[in-house]
């Protein structure tokens, strides 16, 4: 395994590249407009590019040797025409896909691309190129790096360090990127949580070098699609089961494809059909944007550094059938998305009668799928978390796998004396609630009115940096 170098050394030198950043940056736009602009761009390319293509799978030997990534003919300019003539907007390239190789000249690890055949860095290669052309620049980075171990379990401050350089550097060295798309966060097959890596720090450190910059983490599958928790889109992957709804979704979402049969490439591509163009745009894309959902379809470059002739070939056919109609509708008001993390999850519990094993530890476990349910016989149902101690919080929010809450109270107790947060109605599903920062020992929801028998699937409780 090739080590890490000195973090200390690559923070003092990064500093100087994030202030320069700061300095540089465009003025800083409202969430919302972000959000606006995003949906409005309708259409854009995913380029999985890195070790794996070399290897004809997906997930790619960690310790593999960088002498194996050598695209003779890397031709970013070629990628970002086949993306014009789709019609698409922008790109997004795999900067560190899980195995931790590092396309971009980086001074946090030995395992990237100068030190390949190639010692070329691919990242501002492809962010010339695409910018160029007049698409915009979008980068992906996955916090799974399994070469240098950081994975379930073996999480160090260092690890941490590592990834707030790298991310720094991504900031920092290329211009302005409109999204940076994370993966490998809080995801079954990672198992990497938000207090692992603090996904507070990470989004903060994002923002303060480009405010502009849209931090997407691709989690889609665990979290309600009414809520936006960790991550400035919702997300979708939809070769993983995960499917936004064509028929009322009203958050501003992505969801991605690859066109190939895989994510990278591998040598069965040239002869294997890609998908149908057509299809792609009548089943997928254009019911996609009708929904406030931008559509990233994956492209794979090969060995080489090219695409390949099918794939080229149906990029421009999607581009005959279809054109970027413009802004969509206007996106309905939301709430800031929650970053910070759950005080409340697996604290000490206690409710009112619950209904037979749904007992109150499963509103605060950190599954969207699992809720306590109030006894149907219980006729002022409650919920409590104990903090054991007092801490400090300026966030809670009751989220129901199946709404029906709608009158209800939200209390806090200091010094054994319950004091009043909210009294009033909320029908929503997930149900946010934003005040100043109080402290106490217990949070408890008294249940006033309800349409059905009471049940919260989550009771989350947040202290934002504000």
């Amino acid at each position: 395994m090739f080590k890490l170098k000195n973090i200390c050394l690559i923070a003092c030198s990064v500093f100087t590249l994030s202030l320069k950043a700061q300095t540089t940056t465009q003025p800083v736009k409202p969430l919302a407009q972000l959000q606006q602009e995003f949906v409005d761009l309708r259409f854009g390319m995913f380029i999985h590019f890195n070790i794996p293509t070399y290897m004809d799978q997906d997930w790619a030997d960690p310790d593999a040797s960088p002498a194996i990534f050598n695209p003779k003919k890397l031709n970013c300019d070629q990628w970002a025409k086949a993306a014009k003539s789709a019609n698409m907007t922008y790109g997004c390239i795999t900067t560190k896909h899980h195995s931790g190789f590092c396309i971009w000249d980086t001074k946090t690890t030995d395992y990237n691309v100068m030190n390949s055949p190639l010692k070329k860095d691919v990242v501002k290669e492809y962010a010339d190129a695409f910018r160029a052309n007049g698409l915009k620049v979008f980068l992906y980075y996955s916090i799974l790096d399994t070469h240098h171990r950081l994975r379930p379990n073996m999480i160090t401050p260092k690890h941490i360090d590592m990834v707030k350089a790298q991310i720094i550097e991504l900031m920092t060295k290329y211009g302005e990127i409109g999204a940076l798309i994370i993966d490998g966060w809080d995801a079954p097959w990672s198992r990497i949580s938000y207090d692992d890596v603090p996904f507070e720090e990470i989004y903060t450190l994002v923002k303060s070098l480009q405010p502009n910059c849209l931090v997407m983490d691709l989690n889609g599958a665990k979290y309600p699609a009414e809520g936006m928790y960790y991550t400035d889109i919702k997300t979708y992957e939809m070769g993983a089961g995960q499917r936004v709804s064509t028929k009322d979704n009203r958050m501003p979402a992505i969801a991605c494809l690859p066109l190939q049969a895989n994510w990278f490439w591998e040598t069965s591509h040239p002869n294997t059909p890609v998908k149908d163009p057509v299809k792609l745009v009548n089943e997928t894309l254009k019911p996609l944007n009708n929904v406030d959902c931008n559509f990233i379809l994956n492209v794979a470059p090969n060995r080489d550094g090219v695409f390949d002739d099918n794939a080229l070939a149906a990029l421009k056919e999607i581009g005959k059938i279809w054109k970027n109609e413009g802004p969509v509708v206007k996106l309905s008001k939301l709430d800031a998305p929650i970053i910070s993390s759950n005080l409340a999850k697996n604290q000490p519990a206690s409710a009112s009668w619950s209904d037979d094993s749904a007992i109150m530890d499963f509103a605060n476990d950190d599954d969207f799928h699992s809720s306590w349910v109030s006894n149907p016989t219980v006729k002022a149902p409650w919920y409590e978390i104990d903090f054991k101690k007092e801490q400090g919080f300026n966030t809670i929010v009751i989220a129901e796998e199946h709404p029906n809450i709608t009158n209800y109270k939200l209390e806090y107790n200091i010094d054994g004396v319950w004091k009043t947060l909210f009294e009033g109605e909320n029908g929503n599903k997930i149900k946010v609630h934003r005040f100043d920062r109080v402290w106490a020992g217990k949070v408890r929801i008294s249940i006033e009115k309800a349409a059905k028998q009471v049940s919260i699937a989550e009771f989350q409780v947040y202290n934002e940096r504000r």
